[in-house]
């Protein structure tokens, strides 16, 4: 773990005063001007690192390249699969290391944008969170039909969801929405009856698709904006990033046609991203929503969205978490990620290490973990 003391060390040895908060911490410029440090130069093991990436370069997931066959070749058989947002054939894996906010390890082509299906659920949970930082939804436990007012959620079991049910998919949202009904994503048994919001915890993509939909309804502009002008501009991220809907998920606002983007690539669609835009916003979420001298999401939001849902200890807002260390036991307990497609897109935040670390197109959790343990291994101090 880095105690206080080594982290003071370590901004003084970089010229940084270690008590002026705006300059404690390492922030990247935009682009390609990211400084790196050799491992050595920020406790690393540079053997132990090289090892963990040579391991992670000989487990490339078995997932087709093109994306699109692998979701009709999971759902098949089960009604409303149907794709109906756009598909990308996939790279290669890819990483890079953090530490400090310093590049310490990368390999592979981390500029490539590629679909990163359920990471997309952490952009938009941090989406949210600007919502309510700004006053938009007065709180959590409110209930979200009293803000959506189109019928949403009109019906006596729907008007009990709150935003906070639908962040951490609790939500139990009885309905159809773009064409595909909550049915379609009921991962715990499609006949099973419904309990009541709050009680009962589901990964559910239909409902997902919702918290996006009540959001662009709070907004009245497309989510892709607000991300652009609130986060990723303002991180330094690229402009080839995007965020994509489905044919279907056009609606009006004020007049105004416009697409609510999907959380996620069940069905095509959700954020697409580079590995080092991800990296970014994983460091954002590392100082806890703080970049250089702004602070872009109040700290109180990520601690929110980083507390475990009670009936699902991993689970918080759209980030999954390590606690107890059960999710990735070679993980810090202390860790949070956005994971998509079988953890064959990750984004991994070690508050514990000062660590960031994004990996691509690794073959599932468990090779995930043991690269995970490697890097754990491989800082020393």
């Amino acid at each position: 773990m880095v105690t206080r003391l080594a982290l003071v060390l370590a901004l003084v040895a970089v010229g940084c005063n270690p008590n002026d908060e705006s300059t404690q911490f390492y922030f990247p410029a935009p682009g390609d001007a990211w400084e790196s440090r050799r491992p050595a130069e920020v406790g690393i093991d540079s053997a132990k690192i090289a090892e963990a990436i040579v391991y992670a370069n000989a487990h490339e997931t078995s997932m087709p390249l093109d994306p699109g066959q692998y979701l009709r070749d999971r759902f098949e058989g089960i009604p409303y699969q149907d794709i109906v947002g756009p598909t990308k054939k996939r790279g290669t894996v890819n990483g890079i290391v953090l530490r400090h906010g310093y590049i310490v390890a990368e390999w592979g082509d981390t500029r490539r944008v590629d679909m990163n299906f359920s990471v997309t659920k952490s952009y938009l949970s941090t989406v949210g969170g600007l919502a309510l930082d700004r006053g938009m939804i007065r709180g959590l436990d409110d209930s979200v039909g009293t803000y959506v007012t189109d019928g949403t959620f009109a019906s006596d079991h729907n008007a009990a969801i709150t935003w906070r049910h639908l962040l951490q998919q609790t939500s139990e949202w009885e309905g159809t929405l773009w064409g595909k009904p909550d049915i379609a994503d009921r991962r715990r048994g499609i006949d099973r009856e419904l309990q009541s919001p709050g009680t009962f915890w589901e990964y559910n993509d239909v409902r997902v698709n919702l918290l996006a939909y009540a959001l662009l309804e709070l907004w009245r502009k497309p989510l892709p904006d607000v991300l652009r002008d609130e986060i990723m501009d303002r991180i330094g991220a690229t402009s080839t990033w995007e965020w994509h809907g489905y044919q279907t998920s056009w609606t009006d606002i004020d007049g105004t046609s416009m697409q609510s983007v999907s959380g996620g690539g069940h069905w095509g669609g959700g954020l697409w991203a580079s590995t080092r835009d991800h990296a970014r916003f994983g460091y954002l979420a590392l100082r806890r929503g703080t970049w250089r001298d702004e602070q872009l999401v109040s700290a109180e939001w990520f601690a929110q969205a980083t507390t475990p849902v009670a009936i699902q200890p991993n689970y918080g807002f759209m980030w999954w978490l390590n606690t107890d260390r059960q999710q990735f036991p070679n993980a810090s307990a202390s860790s949070f990620l956005a994971l998509g497609a079988g953890s064959t897109s990750v984004i991994w935040i070690d508050p514990d290490h000062d660590l960031v670390a994004v990996t691509r197109w690794i073959d599932g959790s468990e090779h995930v973990n043991t690269f995970m343990g490697m890097i754990v291994e491989a800082i020393q101090e």
